[in-house]
C-alpha cells in the first residue's frame, strides 16, 4: 500500500509556522509523505500544489483569525478541481463554534493548539482508510 500523501500549508499573512513544522515532522515520523508548502500561500497554491502533488490530505495551519475565510476558500476550489476524496482537516486558534461551523460544511476535524500530534496522525491515517476503501 502506497504511504499516505499530506500536504501542509500555512495560508496568508501568518507567519508563525513552528506548529506546522511540528506537525509535518509528526506526520513523516507516523510513515506519511509530508509536501511542507512554506509561508505566505494562497488558497489557489494550495489546492494547485494538493493537485500536482496526488495528496491524500490537506492541513492548514492557521493562527491569524481567518479561518472562516480560508477553510471555505480552499475547500471550494478543492471541490471545483475535483479533489472530492481529499481530507481538509488543519489547526490553530480556532474557536469551538467556529469549528462546528466548518465541520458541518464539509471540512473535516479542526485541531487546538496542544493536541497531541498521534491523535492527528491517528485521524488522518483514518479518515484516509474510511474513504479510500
Amino acid at each position: 500500500m502506497k504511504p499516505i500523501r499530506v500536504l501542509v500549508a500555512k495560508v496568508g499573512l501568518d507567519g508563525h509556522d513552528r506548529g506546522a513544522k511540528i506537525i509535518a515532522t509528526a506526520l513523516r515520523d507516523a510513515g506519511m509523505e509530508v509536501i511542507y508548502t512554506g509561508l505566505r500561500q494562497s488558497p489557489e497554491m494550495v489546492v494547485q500544489a494538493a493537485l500536482q502533488e496526488d495528496v491524500d490530505a490537506i492541513g492548514i495551519s492557521i493562527l491569524s483569525g481567518a479561518h472562516m475565510t480560508v477553510f471555505p476558500k480552499v475547500y471550494q476550489l478543492m471541490q471545483e478541481k475535483g479533489l472530492t476524496n481529499v481530507l481538509l482537516t488543519g489547526g490553530g486558534i480556532i474557536p469551538e463554534q467556529d469549528s462546528i461551523t466548518l465541520r458541518e460544511m464539509g471540512i473535516g476535524t479542526l485541531f487546538a493548539p496542544g493536541t497531541n500530534t498521534a491523535d492527528i496522525a491517528s485521524y488522518i491515517k483514518d479518515w484516509v482508510a474510511e474513504h479510500h476503501k
